[in-house]
């Protein structure tokens, strides 16, 4: 079985490393059995910008292999900057396939379309990674975007973990507080 967890995180970290931003961790409540993670500031940030805020939960099966991986993003917005969400989604869906293309994998996306995210309107994408013809990993992305914040929620998974997990990420989805 082909090792997913490098490639899971690494599309996660390239595309989180975006310029979205949040000022205090909103209330997000991850499944049970779900292996909560520290992510740690981005040392690369400059000291005087507010810090990234980043929470991740990872799914493994009983042998520690990855399945799935839910990521929430965000950093504050400068006063008078307006956030251009889909251009920076379509960067961030570029960024991924591009990584996976690297891999030697395919993939293909759905166009942006209308969704939410907690309280606020948002735009989100789903991408289908295969190899040879075979679906191995999806991942989707939404962003929205606040007066003052903007946030990122993204999973992805294993083909047959991503559609077996919908239920719990719509779970987490629903719960969020931003």
């Amino acid at each position: 079985m082909i090792e997913f967890r490098k490639p899971l995180l690494s599309a996660l970290c390239v595309l989180l490393g975006s310029p979205l931003v949040l000022a205090a961790d909103p209330e997000i409540h991850w499944p049970s059995g779900w292996q909560v993670e520290e992510v740690a500031p981005d040392d690369q940030a400059p000291a005087s910008s507010a810090p990234v805020s980043r929470q991740r939960a990872i799914k493994n099966d009983e042998n520690g292999t990855t399945l799935m991986v839910m990521e929430l993003t965000g950093t504050p917005i400068e006063a008078g900057h307006t956030v251009n969400l889909q251009g920076v989604l379509l960067e961030m869906r570029k960024s991924i396939q591009k990584e996976f293309a690297q891999g030697g994998y395919q993939s293909v996306c759905t166009k942006m379309h209308p969704t939410t995210l907690s309280r606020l309107e948002a735009l989100e994408t789903t991408c289908v990674i295969t190899e040879n013809g075979r679906h191995v990993l999806s991942q989707t992305l939404v962003g929205a975007v606040d007066s003052d914040k903007a946030y990122v929620f993204s999973y992805a998974g294993q083909a047959e973990a991503y559609e077996a997990g919908k239920d719990e990420v719509s779970s987490v989805r629903n719960s969020l507080k931003l």
